[in-house]
């Protein structure tokens, strides 16, 4: 039964973040996106313990992997592509800019593809990320009707159709850039070593804290500052060490 356990229960945080994803979608078109980011949320706290769960069981599996970025590809791909379209269609100046402009959110669902597929097969990606990691992109992409929801004097800009053009034309140009970013699984706790890690979930604590929902596009770019401050002096430390005759 132990063992049972052990080899499925990743499997079905996994799958429980799939079913978030997919009622979240169902919400989305029906145009509630309030639920539809909070099963974002939801399916981001089951990615991050299904993988919790994998290592301290020791029960990783091709199949589990796979899984997972099927999972991801519905709850952080193509559920927020659908609150994005959803978006557009509440711009006010949506038609008078181009009925079909609101189709370029699904390039989010066809760039998290990539970035999904890129990642299962980029042995780089064992202990960081190359690009924006699909749960970060789908968590911004998530925060924005929550946003609207706590300032409602915000909704003229998120709902600008130039605006939301634009956030597509940058969240897709970071899914698939060749941008090392860390990872936040900690494998020890040397502070030295996790420096950043701690910095981040500090930083993250606080803004959250004081601002919600509003400061999730900042954690996002804090997040990814720290990651290229962390390359420069890793690279630096590398250069710094003398090589042997």
């Amino acid at each position: 039964m132990k063992r049972r356990v052990k080899k499925h229960l990743p499997n079905a945080i996994t799958c429980a973040n799939l079913f978030s994803g997919c009622i979240g979608i169902v919400f989305a078109f029906q145009g509630n996106l309030l639920i539809a980011s909070y099963a974002i949320f939801l399916s981001a706290i089951f990615d991050f313990f299904d993988g919790l769960a994998s290592r301290v069981l020791n029960s990783f599996s091709f199949i589990g992997k796979d899984l997972d970025s099927l999972a991801d590809m519905v709850s952080f791909g193509f559920l927020p592509s659908a609150i994005l379209y959803e978006l557009f269609l509440r711009s006010p100046q949506i038609n008078k800019v181009s009925d079909y402009l609101c189709y370029i959110a699904f390039a989010i669902t066809v760039f998290s593809a990539l970035r999904l597929a890129k990642f299962n097969v980029d042995t780089r990606q064992a202990e960081s990320f190359i690009g924006l990691p699909t749960p970060a992109n789908a968590i911004l992409i998530a925060s924005l009707p929550l946003i609207i929801q706590q300032y409602e004097t915000l909704d003229h800009i998120i709902l600008n159709p130039y605006v939301l053009t634009g956030l597509v034309v940058v969240m897709c140009t970071l899914l698939v850039a060749e941008i090392p970013l860390m990872s936040l699984k900690f494998k020890n706790r040397d502070f030295n070593q996790n420096i950043f890690r701690y910095l981040l979930l500090l930083f993250s604590a606080i803004l959250i804290l004081f601002f919600k929902f509003v400061a999730v596009p900042v954690v996002i770019f804090i997040y990814i500052t720290l990651s290229l401050i962390q390359l420069k002096i890793t690279s630096d430390h590398h250069h710094e060490q003398p090589t042997k005759a």
